[in-house]
């Protein structure tokens, strides 16, 4: 199937969950692991498995990842012929308001779809950190005779998710969503999906034309018994980025070298635009933990079990613990931050506190200045 696949991003994912880390951009461009943002995990999976015609749905707030992936060049996706096409979001409902759903999403795509020459499509969403072969996914789709194959992780049920039964077979038998649970990691949909370019058009066309916009719930679970439903397990690290505590805790997992490992180097090299930064400074007095520090830093003070983006500048006497500091942040001399994300360009002044909790960091928003 090499050459033969084409790829659907929805850059709009979770918004209203993560709060004051998306009010001045999408979920698709939200920093992550101090110099990547999260559309770089779709983009670079994709491109490594030669998909290179590359469609991107947005929704809002979409101009920093207009910055970010440019003409596609970093990701060897600036070509001729196919390449990325970004698409503004759609009016085409009756009200003119943007799309409800994927359902609605799609059918606008419809155009593109059906220009474009591949046989199949994978549809993903954005918040998703992973590193995965989809020549791999391909074959097993291809090898099952499946009509749609749904790539699922196992996670803790957290906030909602969509919760997948399959058979000895992994022909899916069922999927619900459910909020919370107490009965650890279960199977869940990683909101990923791989099929035929012709299929997907008639099932989106037939949902459209019933007023429906959910693609979960219309189309998926809607065909279960009808259509050659899939489940195609996940089983190396994954980080979903669902809500504030999530993109935090995942954001840690980072500090650990086996899920650093397996996320950027197990299957491809994970790709991002290209700054060429200094490198990172230590001054005599910098006191520098189990932490990433990305290029461009300026550290005098001291960093423990934290994450700091480019160009962040840490004061003599300061002291970050169990943080975030994403990019040209400026935390002054003596300042302390524990369990706090501090976005871009923010100024933390001299002699502050501030401290959050593991289960619920603080969140300071982009241009703040404390």
């Amino acid at each position: 199937m090499k050459n033969n696949i084409m790829g659907v991003l929805f850059a709009s994912d979770a918004e209203s969950h993560l709060n004051s880390l998306t009010i001045h951009r999408t979920t698709a461009s939200l920093p992550f692991g101090g110099r990547y943002r999260l559309i770089d995990f779709a983009l670079s999976n994709l491109v490594h498995a030669n998909i290179t015609n590359i469609g991107i749905v947005t929704k809002s707030n979409y101009n920093s990842l207009m910055d970010h992936i440019r003409m596609g060049r970093d990701w060897d996706l600036n070509r001729k012929n196919s390449g990325i096409t970004v698409f503004p979001p759609f009016v085409f409902n009756s009200a003119h308001e943007v799309y409800k759903g994927k359902i609605e999403a799609l059918y606008t795509l419809r155009g593109f779809l059906i220009s474009s020459p591949e046989e199949y499509v994978v549809i993903a969403n954005s918040n998703i950190a992973f590193n995965l072969d989809f020549e791999e996914v391909a074959n097993f789709h291809d090898e099952k005779g499946a009509d749609i194959t749904v790539l699922t992780y196992r996670d803790e049920v957290n906030g909602q998710k969509i919760l997948i039964k399959a058979d000895k077979n992994n022909r899916i038998t069922d999927m619900r969503a459910q909020v919370g649970s107490d009965t650890g990691k279960q199977l869940c949909n990683l909101n990923i999906y791989f099929i035929k370019k012709d299929l997907l058009i008639t099932l989106v066309d037939n949902a459209y034309a019933h007023g429906a916009y959910d693609f979960e719930k219309d189309i998926l679970q809607e065909h279960l018994n009808d259509l050659y439903i899939m489940n195609y397990e996940v089983k190396d690290y994954v980080a979903v980025i669902d809500r504030v505590p999530t993109y935090f805790k995942r954001s840690m997992d980072l500090l650990n070298p086996e899920v650093r490992e397996s996320l950027f180097y197990k299957h491809s090299t994970i790709l991002t635009k290209v700054k060429d930064s200094v490198p990172a400074k230590y001054k005599e007095t910098a006191n520098v933990k189990n932490s990433i520090i990305a290029d461009g830093c300026v550290i005098e003070g001291t960093v423990e079990n934290s994450i700091l983006f480019r160009s962040v500048k840490v004061g003599k006497g300061a002291v970050i613990r169990n943080s975030i500091v994403m990019e040209d942040s400026i935390i002054m001399e003596n300042s302390t931050l524990d369990y706090t994300i501090t976005d871009k360009d923010v100024i933390i002044q001299p002699n502050r506190t501030l401290s959050g909790y593991e289960s619920y960091p603080m969140v300071v928003v982009k241009g703040k200045v404390i």
